[in-house]
């Protein structure tokens, strides 16, 4: 099979520093390249800026969970209090608001905890026991440790192979590897 046919995750480029690699991914992203990913062996705050990495979706998630049980946590105590169970105790209303106050905070406390974490599992991707760019031999010696990786996905709307490769060269990287699917 040709090289050029070769099916291809994407393209991997290796930087020698942060700097490198933030400036890069600025330029990259500049440059309309949407499917990006950064990876270094510490946290480095200026790639979520430079890649525009701001995910909204899990703070809505959260909120709409939490919103979920605040309701559901209401109307139990309604539904008992009200309709299922209704005890007229010291002469107070069935519909004794006030009393329902921490039911109501725990379910919805409990309920965007655990949409939390579910939904940071799924936007994640998790769990994932194998990602492609572990078949580049550099970046699975070097990633964790002292390496600064920029992959650009083939899925990506403006990704040419020759010419992303020729553009993420043209960034100064130390080495450009194809990622094998």
């Amino acid at each position: 099979m040709d090289a050029q046919q070769k099916p291809l995750y994407g393209l991997m480029a290796e930087f020698n520093d942060v700097t490198s690699l933030v400036n890069a991914a600025k330029r990259t992203h500049a440059e309309g390249y949407r499917r990006i990913d950064a990876f270094t062996p510490f946290p480095v705050h200026e790639l979520f800026d430079a890649i525009d990495a701001h995910d909204r979706r899990l703070p809505l998630a959260v909120l709409l969970g939490g919103i979920t049980g605040c309701l559901a946590g209401f109307g139990l105590c309604y539904w008992v209090s009200v309709i299922a169970y209704p005890l007229n105790i010291g002469g107070r209303p069935l519909n004794s608001w006030p009393s329902f106050i921490p039911v109501t905070f725990e379910v919805t406390i409990l309920l965007a905890s655990f949409t939390a974490v579910l939904a940071m599992l799924g936007l994640n991707g998790l769990p994932m026991p194998y990602h492609p760019v572990f078949n580049v031999k550099r970046f699975a010696e070097h990633a964790s440790l002292d390496g600064f990786f920029l992959a650009i996905e083939a899925e990506d709307s403006k990704f040419d192979r020759d010419k992303t490769r020729a553009f993420l060269q043209g960034l100064g990287a130390r080495e450009v590897n194809d990622i094998d699917p």
